[in-house]
């Protein structure tokens, strides 16, 4: 969420920057002004009226003590009718409150300056490219088809027992699965991430803590009964660790990964270009989480790029980053690079990690600050990635690592699996 002192002070380069995603803020941006103008007179008004109560409080108090009841109680007269100015102050104060966050959610914000401006996935820019892409004595068959030819995934099961989006793993294709996961925990580790198992569902404040909420797409299952979301990804519920949190100095830099499995509805996701992983409403996904100083962000970015960077050159895959456009940039990101594997059989390139800064964005919301080293009260800066989603990963192992008998398990995942193919 956008900081209120940074719109009354920045409007200008607010609604520029806003620009890159293709949004016009200024009506919104001038609501709020106006609406924050009110908050602060009726504010200032309140703040004086209690003020005047306590000092008239004393007074009384002191009148009674010198035995002059009558003069005391002229006063509590007045005293009456500043608490009804004071209940009415209160409620236009709290009013105003909740106006001005119901339009500071609808932002979102401001791209980095190093974000272009542009509508969608067209305007990307493509910032690093690395590997080689296989090439097959035979046709390529596409990893549904190695799926079922090897029992490794059955989506119809999963359409049977729940629906489309919802595949079973079984056999060397669990066992997989079980092994990515264990290798991205083991390197997150190794990289000073420390391990959390959390919840899969979560709250409405936390889901408004990180951006999510108000889910103005959909995306987020509801379990209407309990009034709880099941998370999209573990950025949720490791970010809210830190909601309402303020940490007691500047020196600081934490470090967190989980894995869990993530929903999301996709709501108006079908075709060929959904089919098979590509796109899946449960999914498994490690995730890297960073609460960071903000002279420490663009350091840390760099890290996580780094980190993931590494994790796809052991699997051997042919991988490229794109620097996001501002249209395609998500809701609460300020910069975001996204990772792609190149699938061999589909000739595509699939989406397998976003790695964003949100810098005070999700903190504000959060509420999450530290003391700088004059003892004031700062926002933090937030950072996550995906390191990796399992899916497309899961899919360009199989596509990529394929021979006309059989499928080869990559060198860094064989300790894990136990086997070094699937004939």
């Amino acid at each position: 969420m956008l900081e209120i002192q940074r719109i009354r002070n920045e409007k200008e380069a607010i609604i520029e920057g806003l620009r890159k995603r293709h949004i016009d803020a200024t009506d919104t941006l001038n609501q709020i002004l106006v609406l924050d103008s009110d908050w602060r007179q009726n504010k200032t008004s309140l703040d004086n009226i209690a003020a005047e109560s306590n000092t008239l409080a004393k007074e009384i108090g002191d009148l009674f003590k010198a035995g002059k009841a009558s003069e005391a109680n002229v006063l509590k007269e007045k005293t009456v009718e500043l608490k009804s100015s004071e209940g009415a102050l209160k409620l236009r104060v709290e009013e105003l409150e909740k106006d001005i966050q119901t339009l500071l959610y609808t932002l979102p914000n401001v791209p980095n300056e190093q974000v272009k401006s542009g509508r969608d996935a067209a305007d990307n820019e493509t910032v690093f490219s690395h590997g080689e892409r296989p090439k097959f004595s035979f046709e390529a068959k596409p990893h549904w088809d190695l799926a079922k030819k090897y029992n490794l995934i059955d989506f119809e099961l999963g359409v049977k027992v729940t629906g489309a989006g919802f595949p079973f793993y079984r056999g060397k294709g669990a066992k997989l699965q079980r092994a990515l996961i264990a290798f991205f925990l083991d390197e997150a580790e190794h990289a000073g991430y420390e391990e959390f198992i959390s919840p899969h569902v979560v709250n409405e404040a936390s889901g408004i803590g990180t951006g999510q909420l108000p889910d103005k797409e959909g995306q987020m299952y509801y379990i209407q009964a309990d009034d709880f979301y099941m998370i999209p990804t573990a950025e949720v519920p490791l970010t809210n660790i830190y909601r309402d949190v303020i940490l007691p100095g500047p020196d600081f830099s934490i470090k967190m990964c989980g894995y869990t499995p993530c929903f999301r509805r996709e709501a108006g996701s079908y075709g060929k270009d959904v089919r098979g992983l590509n796109r899946l409403h449960q999914f498994d996904k490690v995730e890297i989480v960073r609460i960071e100083n903000p002279k420490n962000t663009t350091a840390a970015l760099e890290e996580m790029m780094q980190h993931v960077k590494g994790l796809l050159s052991k699997l051997g895959l042919e991988f490229r980053i794109l620097r996001l456009c501002g249209g395609d940039t998500g809701f609460a990101s300020a910069m975001t690079y996204d990772f792609e594997v190149y699938s061999a059989a589909q000739e595509k390139w699939l989406e397998v990690s976003s790695v964003s800064r949100f810098d005070t964005f999700q903190a504000n919301r959060l509420k999450l600050r530290f003391k700088d080293a004059d003892k004031k009260s700062q926002l933090a800066h937030t950072l996550n990635g995906s390191a990796l989603a399992l899916p497309r990963i899961v899919a360009a192992l199989l596509e990529n690592y394929q021979m006309e008998d059989g499928i080869v398990i990559p060198e860094v995942l064989r300790p894990y699996t136990g086997f070094d193919s699937i004939v």
